[in-house]
């Protein structure tokens, strides 16, 4: 079991470690390969392949199996690795930074699926704690990897690592590994991967391409808009109709799996939002090295570690969880306001107590979430289970980077002009495209100008994270609890207004 549970640690950690390590490494790519107006597609590609092939990679090992399933996404990953590390051009590493995106989306559900598999219920805490400790070490060391890589080996070895890291876990996945025998199989439900697949991919470009590359009431995004609603309406009324649905809409009946969709949701949305726009203002407005980027999140990832390992104690001792959704939506919407009172002459002492206050309340969240969505479920759906909330985290990661980015691009625009003229105007274009060490060399009044843009921006960006963390502690007020057991119970029907067999464990 530790030889299982160590490859699954390796698989989770490529696909988290990926981005932080790439993020370090983009401004040498771009040095290198050019194409600075297409940076963003190196991350949007990944994004949307991930989100559009995690629930059909749920499905699949529903259907035929997660052991083979997961290790034919294993080995889709490492080939867009190996791949993106010998692209020539940046229209080539886009395109097999996709192909990595579809292997990411096979991994983060085949890892929380076996567990689920493996792991009786009341034990599963424990063990997803220790994912989500993995996360947190990915975000904290990744920056500070993908720095070190990129200065001594060059920027391909930021995806060439990935190739040993997948050998092991691939091999060690092979040997030992051993899961329960699978149902029949079924037929694959191509119209809804189509659907599913339009919907999530416009979504995604929305709250990417919004209020930045495009206007909000610009024909693109309205007629993204238009299609990703017509898309995701076809597929639930489809999802009724299919033989083998993509995604059982049978799985919403249960009042928690719903609930931890939305609180899914909300954690992605602050999780990411907060990595990306804390550093920011800690290097913009604190004058902190970009170099230990990783390092200044310390606080919030540390805190969201030690609180995960600690709810996957608890849980597996007592069986009972209710008290962590609603810790972690209050101590998430605290320490959100918190942030949002950030300004210039707030210390790193004072931030790192607010990002720490967030931590905790992430790591409430994190894997109690899906502890749950996996037991408001039959073990038929299991996957399916895993790769819907993995999709609600991902798509709310997606729309917190855009929407609290679009906030706070347009605060930091609007201070700027109002405080510089013409200047601020112009050294915002120019702080678009610098690390923030770029910043030294503007003129005084326009960097003074810019740090004060950039807490003013903080203030609207966390503010709008601390609201929507006030609809994740509501819904966790509605989560209805059910001790858990130590052994799965034998699966029964399901009938409307009832919960699912699994979810009384």
């Amino acid at each position: 079991m530790r030889l299982v549970l160590f490859a699954l640690m390796i698989a989770m950690m490529l696909a988290m470690l990926d981005n932080m390590i790439i993020g370090t490494a983009m401004p040498t790519i771009v040095g290198e390969l050019g194409g600075l107006d297409h940076l963003s597609w190196v991350v949007t590609a990944y994004t949307l392949a991930t989100a559009a092939s995690t629930p059909i990679w749920g499905k699949l090992g529903d259907m035929y199996g997660r052991k083979a399933t997961f290790m034919t996404s294993i080995v889709i990953f490492l080939i867009g690795s190996a791949l993106s590390g010998l692209a020539q051009d940046m229209g080539q590493l886009i395109g097999f930074r996709a192909v990595q995106g579809l292997g990411a989306g096979g991994l983060m559900v085949g890892v929380m699926a076996i567990i689920g598999d493996l792991i009786p219920p009341r034990e599963r805490g424990r063990y997803q704690g220790m994912i989500a400790a993995v996360m947190a070490l990915a975000m904290i060391g990744g920056p500070l990897v993908g720095g070190t890589i990129t200065d001594h080996w060059g920027w391909r070895w930021a995806f060439y690592i990935n190739l040993p890291l997948g050998a092991v876990a691939l091999a060690l996945i092979a040997l030992v590994l051993h899961l329960p025998k699978q149902r029949a199989k079924g037929g694959i439900d191509y119209l809804g991967v189509v659907l599913l697949t339009v919907g999530i991919t416009a979504i995604v470009l929305v709250t990417t391409w919004g209020g930045t590359q495009y206007a909000w009431d610009s024909a693109q995004i309205v007629g993204l808009i238009a299609a990703g609603v017509v898309s995701l309406i076809a597929f639930t009324y489809w999802q009724t109709r299919a033989k083998e649905p993509v995604l059982p809409l049978r799985i919403f009946r249960s009042r928690n799996f719903t609930l931890m969709a939305v609180i899914g949701f909300i954690t992605g949305f602050v999780m990411f939002g907060a990595t990306l726009y804390l550093p920011l203002f800690q290097q913009s407005v604190q004058g902190a090295s970009a170099t230990n980027s990783g390092l200044l999140l310390l606080p919030m990832l540390g805190a969201m570690l030690v609180t995960s390992v600690v709810a996957g104690r608890v849980t597996t001792n007592t069986g009972r969880y209710k008290v962590f959704p609603l810790a972690g939506g209050a101590l998430m919407t605290v320490g959100l306001y918190l942030l949002s009172t950030m300004d210039t002459d707030t210390s790193r002492v004072t931030s790192g107590l607010f990002m720490a206050v967030v931590g905790l309340g992430l790591g409430c969240l994190m894997q109690v979430t899906m502890l749950v969505a996996q037991n408001s479920v039959e073990m038929k759906d299991m996957g399916v289970a895993s790769a819907s909330s993995t999709l609600f985290r991902t798509l709310g990661s997606s729309f917190g980077v855009a929407i609290m980015g679009a906030l706070f691009t347009g605060r930091v625009q609007d201070v700027m002009t109002d405080r510089a003229g013409a200047l601020g105007g112009q050294a915002t274009d120019q702080a678009a495209q610098l690390d923030a060490a770029g910043l030294a060399e503007l003129p005084e009044q326009a960097r003074q100008a810019y740090q004060f843009a950039v807490s003013s921006g903080t203030h609207s960006a966390f503010l709008l994270a601390a609201a929507a963390a006030v609809v994740a502690l509501i819904a966790a007020i509605f989560v209805k609890e059910v001790t858990l057991r130590r052994t799965e119970p034998d699966p029964v029907d399901e009938t409307p207004g009832q919960e699912p067999a699994a979810a009384a464990l």
